[in-house]
C-alpha cells in the first residue's frame, strides 16, 4: 500500500515534521475554538436581542401614559412621539402600538400608521406576551408582542417591539472581528512556540530524518553488539546506561545490568573504583577471577559538569599468557647464556689443568660438573612430560644458580601433562621468581635456597614452592593475590609490573577450580592444589 497523501514526507527532518504536525494541530484547535466561539456569539446575540425587545415591550405595556393615550380619540398623536423616543433611546428598530385588532397607532414609517400589523398577535390578544422571529414591513426581525391591560385587566392594545436580523448580524460581525483577532494572536503564538520547539529539536537531531535516525540506531546497535571490545556507559550516579555483549562476557555478568549501580554488580573493588573515576585512565590492567582486562575510562563532560563515564575493556588474558611464555623463553635463553659462560670458565680450568700436567684432576673436575648437570636434566626431563615446563624448570634452576640461590627440585616431583602447560608456566614461574627474590633478600640470615615439589595427591596436582626468605605476614595473605600487592620497592623492578605475578597465579588457579595456601616454614611456603578431574 502506498503512503496516504496526507502523510508527512519521510525524507523530512524530525524537526520539520514536528513543526508541520504542531502547526496542523494548533490550526485545528484554533479553528475549532473559532467555530465554537462563533456559535456562542450567535446564540448570545439572539438572546440579547430577545431580552431587549421583551423588556422594552413589557415596559411600554405597563406605562401609565400609554393607557391614558389610548382613551383619547386620536391615540397616534400622543403615542407616535413617545414610541419613536423609546425606539431611539433603547436602540430597537421599531416600536409599534396597535389596537387589539392589529391596527397600528405608531410605526417608524409614519405612512404605515393606520395599516394592519403584519405578524402573529393571537397569544397577546389572549393576554400572554410572546417573542418570535417574523418577516414584516422592515424585513426579518426578532419581535416581542405584549398586551396592554386597562384597570379591569382587559386587553385594550398591543405593543410590538423588534430588532431586525440585519442589525443582529451586524452586531455579530463586530464580535467576530474581535474573535478573529484573538484567534490570529493564538495561532501566531502557537506557531512561534512550535517553531522554537522544532528549532531546538533540529539542533539536537542535527536535521536528521526519522528514517535516518532509525537506520543510525540500528547500525550503532549492531556495531555495539558486534565489536569484541567491551563498552560500558555509566551515568553521573554510577548506574549502567549501556552495556554491550562483549562487556557482559568480559565482566562475567549473568544478566544485562542496565539501570543498576556498578557497585552492585559484584565486581572487584579496584575495578569499581576505576569505573566510577572522574579522571581519565588509560590501559589499566585489572586481574579478575578468569581474565586479565585492560581498562580505559573517559569522563563525559557537558559545560564543565561530569555527565558520566565511558569505559572500554580489552581482554588481555591470552596476551598475558603469551607474555608469560615469552618471559619463560627469555629466561631460559638467559640461563643458557649463563651456562655457556660457566661452561667456558670450566673449560678454561680443564685446559689449564691439562697444560699443568694434572690430567687426572682435569678429568675428575670435568666429569663431576657434567654429572651434576646431567642428573638435574635427567630428573627434570624424566619427571616433567611437558617440554615447555621442563625448559622452565631448567632455566629457573640455571638462573637461580647464577644469582647464588640453590634451586632444589625434589625427587618425587612428577608433572604429567594433566594441566594446561601455559597455566603451569604462569603458576610455577611466578612462584619461583618470588621465592628466589625472597631467598636473596634473606641471604644474610640463612643460605638462599628454594625447593620445588610437584606430585599427584588425592585426584589433584599439588605444587609446592618454599624458600628460605623472611616469610609472609599472615595479615597480608588475604590481599597478596590481588592486583597491585607487592613487597618490592619501586627501584627494584620499576613501577610497571608490580603486584601482577601473584595476581596472575591466583587467576590461573581459580580458572582451574583450585586453591592456594600460604604457610610459614623456614620461609614462605606456597601450596597450589589443582583438581585433575576438572581438566
Amino acid at each position: 500500500m502506498g503512503r496516504p497523501r496526507w502523510a508527512v514526507p519521510g525524507n523530512w527532518s524530525v524537526a520539520r515534521q514536528l513543526l508541520v504536525l504542531q502547526a496542523a494541530i494548533v490550526g485545528l484547535l484554533v479553528a475549532a475554538g473559532a467555530v465554537i466561539a462563533y456559535a456562542d456569539a450567535d446564540r448570545a446575540a439572539d438572546e440579547s436581542a430577545t431580552q431587549t425587545v421583551s423588556a422594552v415591550a413589557a415596559s411600554i405595556a405597563d406605562a401609565h401614559n400609554v393607557r391614558e393615550a389610548l382613551a383619547v380619540p386620536d391615540p397616534s398623536r400622543l403615542l407616535q412621539p413617545y414610541a419613536e423616543r423609546v425606539r431611539r433611546d433603547t436602540g430597537v428598530d421599531f416600536v409599534t402600538i396597535m389596537s387589539p385588532g392589529g391596527v397600528r397607532y405608531t410605526h417608524p414609517n409614519p405612512a404605515q400608521i393606520g395599516g394592519q400589523f403584519v405578524g402573529n398577535t393571537a397569544p397577546a390578544v389572549a393576554g400572554r406576551a410572546f417573542t418570535e422571529t417574523y418577516t414584516g414591513t422592515l424585513g426579518p426581525s426578532v419581535r416581542s408582542v405584549a398586551p396592554v391591560f386597562d384597570d379591569r385587566h382587559r386587553v385594550v392594545a398591543l405593543v410590538a417591539v423588534g430588532i431586525t436580523v440585519q442589525v443582529i448580524t451586524g452586531q455579530l460581525r463586530r464580535r467576530l472581528l474581535g474573535l478573529g483577532a484573538v484567534a490570529g494572536v493564538v495561532l501566531a503564538a502557537g506557531m512561534a512556540g512550535s517553531y522554537l520547539v522544532s528549532a531546538r529539536l533540529r539542533r539536537q537531531t542535527r536535521g536528521v530524518a526519522p528514517g535516518e535516525l532509525r537506520e543510525m540506531f540500528e547500525y550503532y546497535e549492531a556495531i555495539l553488539h558486534a565489536v569484541r571490545e567491551g563498552l560500558l556507559i555509566l551515568d553521573r550516579t554510577g548506574r549502567v546506561a549501556l552495556c554491550n555483549d562483549a562487556a557482559l562476557e568480559l565482566l562475567d555478568l549473568p544478566e544485562h545490568p542496565r539501570g543498576r549501580a556498578v557497585a552492585d554488580l559484584g565486581l572487584p573493588d579496584e575495578l569499581v573504583t576505576t569505573l566510577v573515576s572522574r579522571r581519565t585512565r588509560s590501559d589499566e590492567i585489572h586481574v579478575g577471577d578468569t581474565r586479565v582486562l585492560v581498562v580505559n575510562t573517559s569522563p563525559v563532560r557537558s559545560r564543565d559538569r561530569v555527565m558520566g563515564n565511558v569505559v572500554t575493556f580489552r581482554d588481555h588474558t591470552e596476551l598475558q599468557s603469551l607474555t608469560g611464555e615469552l618471559d619463560t623463553v627469555r629466561g631460559f635463553a638467559e640461563s643458557l647464556r649463563s651456562q655457556a659462560h660457566e661452561a667456558a670458565n670450566r673449560l678454561h680450568t680443564v685446559v689449564s689443568l691439562v697444560e699443568l700436567g694434572r690430567t687426572d684432576q682435569a678429568v675428575e673436575f670435568a666429569t663431576a660438573e657434567l654429572a651434576t648437570a646431567q642428573r638435574l636434566t635427567d630428573r627434570v626431563v624424566g619427571s616433567v612430560s611437558e617440554p615447555v615446563l621442563a625448559a622452565l624448570l631448567l632455566g629457573k634452576s640455571a638462573e637461580a644458580a647464577e644469582r647464588g640461590v640453590e634451586l632444589v627440585i625434589t625427587e618425587d616431583t612428577v608433572i604429567e601433562g594433566t594441566v594446561e602447560a601455559r597455566d603451569l608456566v604462569t603458576i610455577l614461574g611466578n612462584l619461583i621468581d618470588n621465592a628466589v627474590d625472597a631467598a636473596i633478600e634473606n641471604a644474610g640470615v640463612r643460605p638462599p635456597r628454594v625447593v620445588v615439589t610437584a606430585r599427584e595427591d588425592a585426584g589433584a596436582l599439588l605444587l609446592e614452592v618454599s624458600d628460605s626468605g623472611p616469610g609472609i605476614d599472615p595479615s597480608a595473605v588475604p590481599d597478596m593475590f590481588r592486583r597491585g600487592w607487592t613487597t618490592k620497592s619501586a627501584a627494584s623492578d620499576g613501577p610497571v609490573g608490580h603486584g601482577l605475578g601473584l595476581a596472575l597465579v591466583g587467576q590461573a588457579v581459580r580458572r582451574h577450580g583450585g586453591d592456594v595456601r600460604v604457610a610459614h616454614g623456614t620461609g614462605a611456603v606456597f601450596t597450589v592444589r589443582l583438581p585433575l578431574d576438572s581438566q
